[in-house]
This record gives structure tokens, sequence and C-alpha cells, in this order.
């Protein structure tokens, strides 16, 4: 997990920090001692608001997914909230994905790979 080109963190059905990829680089620094603690208080205080609208709409099932970005300290950032649910759809979590999508965001037009035959290596 810690070789995606995403910072991956999950919270359980109780609000709690389970576990996050620990990449070199990350978006948001995120120490150890976030792990068992409550997600809310690991977001700035005027944030909070839109994590409870997040994770109420996933326990309630009114919503499987959020998404947006911003910009970051010079960076374009992509994030993505999904709910985490068992076979008959019980909400067990939330998963946050980060991404810096600021090369990305620059893209205009197709890159396609190359035909196999024209990889060296």
């Amino acid at each position: 997990m810690n070789t995606l080109p995403v910072d991956i963190t999950f919270v359980d059905r109780d609000d709690t920090v389970r576990y996050f990829s620990e990449k070199k680089e990350r978006i948001y620094f995120r120490p150890r001692a976030v792990l068992g603690r409550k997600v809310q208080n690991c977001h700035p205080p005027q944030s909070v608001h839109i994590v409870e609208k997040i994770l109420s709409s996933f326990k309630e099932g009114k919503r499987d997914s959020f998404d947006f970005r911003i910009n970051y300290k010079g960076k374009y950032v992509y994030i993505l909230y999904v709910a985490v649910r068992d076979n008959q759809n019980k909400y067990l979590g939330t998963l946050e994905v980060t991404q810096d999508i600021t090369e990305i965001h620059k893209f205009t037009g197709e890159k396609r790979l190359e035909p196999v035959s024209n990889f060296r290596g």
C-alpha cells in the first residue's frame, strides 16, 4: 500500500483512525499517534462539520462517496472519501484516498500506451 501513488487512510465505523499508508512523502502528514484517535481530531476545526456530514451520509446510507479538489501548498489535490460496506451493505468505515494531481491536471489530449513491441527493457 505504501508504494501506491496515493495516500490512504481508513477510519472505522466508530470514526476512529485505524490505518494510514506510510509513504515517504504524504500530502498531509500523519504521525502514528493519530492511530486510535477520532478522525474529527485530525482535521482543522473549520472543516470538522464537513467531515461529520460526510460520515453521517455514509452511515445513513445516503451516499457511497464524496470527492473534491483543492489547492494545497502549491499542489492540486484530489480527495476521495468512500464508504466501506459489507455484503449486507452495513457500514464498516470510510476510506480516504488523497492524490497530488498537479501534473495530471495539466494534461490535454490523450497519452496512450505504446504497443508492447516498442518497449525496451
